[in-house]
């Protein structure tokens, strides 16, 4: 019953829908660029969908199911939605934010940024069944901070779209958070980003947390484009998943007005290309990469760095743009087209490829999955930019181990 009614509902949503496009037609060497960012477009519409269409309707709770360890399910029932939010539009926001228009793609996207905004609203209103948790455990914070993410990415898109009362609902939220004190190590900056989302749209905010956080990474930075989690150095993808994108965009925030920060933008951005150039190497001639560290449940959210210097058009010269396409496709496939990466639903799973349950730490859950998304930021582009228009490009490793030519690799010197 549970199956059919879900199935139903599929099919309504189905006219808010997912990108209709033929999976066979993806060649997995990524030869015909005329497909490839239908492909692209579907795939990460086929993962938000289930996540805003039931939070739309304020059914999430009641739709999304909860898979983590047994001695964790109580708390993560807690966190989790937010999670999904969160964490599913940090990486759809950057298409949203291209606009609808009159294309097909564009009309999907106007359904999409619908979906959105209902889904922000039914988050923060007190009154809807989806209401969500800011203020209890230490989670929040975090998920709050890749909402806010979001919304930096798309600040005409989500933020503009929202009525006045939905935009205060929010502001409260995330003022909420500042109740949650953060470790010393990458949570610093989600207090950050925070307060940063706080700056852009109201123009209230506090600068020490921001401060201290750039502060404190600052110490920790080891070299080679590598920050430590806190003092340590922790050998996992932490510095693509939250670091290294956080510091380009907290301190491209702040040097909008005050000029003193655009220093520290370029350093970091400097920083951020030389660790670019380490990920994309990281990238197996077909597609797969260490499983290394902790979070791998994330996916290919793991190479979120790559992804945005590409929007950006920040990437370094050592990485042209269709090189990185060609990389970040053969990655999303080999990712996320493992059998059981999505249950009978369409909702993820806990796994690295596929259905993988022992992965999943303590504070992983159904929400926490949606990182994934991240891998998909360059869709922020228009279909008329290189990244899109230009032929295959052999990634590094693909050339490496076909026998041909490629750059030595130089550790950044400063």
């Amino acid at each position: 019953m549970q199956r059919r009614k879900f199935l139903k509902t599929g099919t309504a949503i189905g006219a808010a829908g997912v990108w209709p496009f033929n999976y066979s037609m993806a060649n997995p060497v990524e030869n015909n660029t005329a497909n490839l960012r239908d492909y692209w477009v579907n795939m990460l519409t086929k993962i938000s969908l289930p996540v805003l269409t039931s939070l739309s309707q304020g059914k999430l709770k009641t739709q999304m199911p909860v898979e983590a360890k047994a001695d964790a399910l109580p708390g993560r029932k807690q966190v989790t939605y937010l999670e999904a939010l969160g964490r599913t539009l940090a990486g759809l926001a950057p298409w949203l934010e291209l606009g609808p228009d009159s294309s097909a793609e564009g009309q999907l996207r106007k359904k999409y940024i619908a979906l959105a905004t209902a889904s922000i609203k039914n988050a923060v209103n007190p009154n809807s069944p989806d209401f969500m948790n800011f203020t209890q455990q230490g989670q929040p914070l975090v998920d709050a901070a890749f909402l806010s993410h979001a919304l930096l990415r798309a600040p005409r898109q989500l933020w503009g779209n929202l009525d006045t009362t939905t935009q205060q609902q929010l502001v409260a939220a995330l003022q909420n958070t500042r109740s949650i004190t953060p470790p010393q190590n990458n949570w610093l900056l989600f207090a950050a980003m925070v307060e940063t989302a706080l700056l852009q749209f109201t123009g209230k905010y506090k600068a020490d947390p921001i401060n201290y956080a750039l502060t404190k990474h600052e110490t920790w930075y080891k070299g080679d484009g590598v920050y430590g989690d806190g003092a340590e150095l922790a050998f996992d993808y932490y510095n693509s998943f939250v670091i290294q994108p956080m510091l380009l965009d907290i301190s491209a925030t702040l040097q909008l007005t005050n000029p003193t920060y655009k220093d520290s933008l370029a350093l970091y951005t400097k920083r951020a290309q030389r660790y670019a150039e380490i990920m994309e190497r990281l990238i197996s001639p077909e597609g797969a990469f260490p499983p290394v560290g902790r979070s791998i449940a994330y996916r290919c959210g793991a190479f979120q760095l790559l992804a945005q210097l590409a929007l950006q058009h920040l990437l370094p010269a050592s990485l042209p743009p269709p090189q990185i396409r060609s990389a970040l496709t053969a990655l999303i496939k080999r990712s996320m087209e493992a059998p059981g990466t999505f249950d009978e639903h369409g909702w993820l799973s806990i796994g690295f490829c596929g259905h993988q349950p022992d992965i999943g730490e303590s504070y992983i859950s159904t929400g926490s999955l949606y990182l994934c998304s991240v891998a998909f930021l360059p869709l922020g582009l228009p279909a008329t930019d290189d990244f899109w228009t230009k032929p295959f490009t052999e990634w590094t490793s693909l050339k490496a181990y076909s026998g041909k030519s490629f750059g030595i690799d130089h550790a950044l010197k400063s």
